[in-house]
């Protein structure tokens, strides 16, 4: 079937945000050539080079520039076209790209999602969860679902609330090293260190002081950069751990954690949905949006 106009508009936009005709098509779920072809197709029809080539990269032309504007302002509007009517779920269509924690994604989302596919049943939902600060406007995400700081000014966030924290160990970790009384003996003690990005270390075990942030460096033998691996760091007896209790409340209630210094708890983790910037948000985003926020209120209740 021969592309449409609006077919070539999205692949020249996917190729002028990420830089890349390969990434470009993973984002839209097409072949490589099928990208190219759009956007050879495009400059045809407009009669302009839209993008310069070459070996290490992919750059808009001036022309492309002031056309790339255009066309993001045009795709948006037509995506709020599309769904400017429908009221039923069954008329909802398009692709969904979404990320979120790997333990959201797990413990929450996963279970409930049948729900939304059935309401929805023509959005097509991609759902990362790797535990990694993805690049929403260059791999292609219409939202994701972030916990701790959004410092992002290219980026709109919706704050949904905030985890209340925890400091929790098992119980054969302490009775190995004893239950910690205060700050003082953690010197004697191990952290389970917490890190997006491997060879990096975290700043150590977390308080506040008169609504300020301080860190105790803590000395700890092992690191992990996902949050499953990190609780289960923990029920491991590998040390203490620093976690939204929202997650870990099951474990403190059957016995397999313990909760430790609760006159030392981390600042509230912010919980917020991250979208970039658009006139016009597409009506299948705001209503996973509102769905997950719905959820996670549910399931793990936030702190206001």
């Amino acid at each position: 079937m021969a592309a449409n106009k609006f077919d070539l508009l999205r692949s020249f936009v996917r190729v002028t945000e990420v830089g890349s005709f390969t990434q470009a098509a993973t984002s839209l779920g097409l072949q490589k050539a099928s990208v190219s072809e759009h956007v050879r197709s495009l400059e045809e029809l407009v009669g302009a080079r839209l993008l310069h080539r070459t070996t290490r990269k992919v750059q808009a032309t001036h022309d492309g520039i002031a056309l790339f504007e255009r066309c993001k302002d045009l795709l948006s509007d037509m995506d709020e076209l599309e769904g400017m009517f429908r009221r039923d779920g069954a008329a909802l269509t398009g692709r969904l790209r979404v990320d979120m924690p790997t333990a959201v994604a797990h413990k929450i989302v996963m279970p409930h999602l049948a729900e939304f596919v059935a309401q929805y049943p023509h959005v097509q939902i991609e759902i990362s969860s790797a535990d990694r600060r993805v690049d929403v406007v260059r791999e292609g995400f219409d939202c994701v679902l972030r916990v701790g700081d959004t410092v992002d000014p290219s980026l709109i966030a919706r704050k949904l609330g905030a985890f209340q924290m925890a400091n929790c160990a098992s119980p054969a970790y302490l009775k190995q090293y004893g239950i910690p009384q205060s700050l003082e003996d953690l010197t004697s003690h191990q952290l389970i260190h917490y890190t997006p990005v491997l060879g990096m270390r975290s700043s150590g075990f977390e308080y506040v002081v008169d609504g300020k942030t301080v860190s105790v460096p803590m000395s700890g033998a092992v690191t992990v950069n996902n949050i499953e691996a990190y609780e289960a760091a923990c029920l491991g007896g590998l040390g203490i751990v620093q976690s939204p209790l929202s997650g870990m409340s099951d474990h403190l209630k059957n016995g397999r954690l313990v909760s430790i210094l609760p006159q030392f708890i981390p600042a509230p983790m912010t919980v917020s949905l991250l979208y970039s910037h658009r006139r016009h948000l597409p009506q299948r985003v705001r209503i996973f949006m509102d769905w997950l926020a719905e959820l996670m209120e549910q399931h793990y209740p936030f702190l206001k």
